[in-house]
């Protein structure tokens, strides 16, 4: 059986919405990581900062595991994803995808 994963890279800007960085990123950490068990078609998520800094790295990565397609523009338009989403674009400078299939 396949999965679905959906990639999403972000650069934060220094300072947005009235806070740093850091505190941006951590809370987007939290309201991601609390999309679990709230929109059910997200079966697996997890969340890293990048360690080394490079001049082409991102600053933060999110994975996610749905079962198909039609699970993932479920979330992409779950109320909570959308807040979360119109959050984000507040807060980054760029952004990158990639979503593609896993062969169980």
């Amino acid at each position: 059986m396949s999965k679905l994963k959906h990639i999403v890279m972000w650069k934060f800007a220094d300072e947005a919405e009235g806070s740093s960085k850091e505190h941006n990123m951590q809370y987007v950490r939290e309201g991601l990581s609390a999309l679990m068990g709230v929109v059910p078609e997200l079966l697996d998520m997890e969340i890293h900062r990048d360690t080394l800094h490079g001049d082409g790295s991102s600053d933060m990565i999110l994975i996610c595991t749905f079962e198909d397609m039609d699970a993932m523009q479920a979330y992409q338009v779950h109320p909570k994803h959308m807040e979360m989403r119109k959050f984000i674009r507040k807060v980054i400078t760029a952004r990158s995808t990639v979503d593609y299939v896993v062969e169980d």
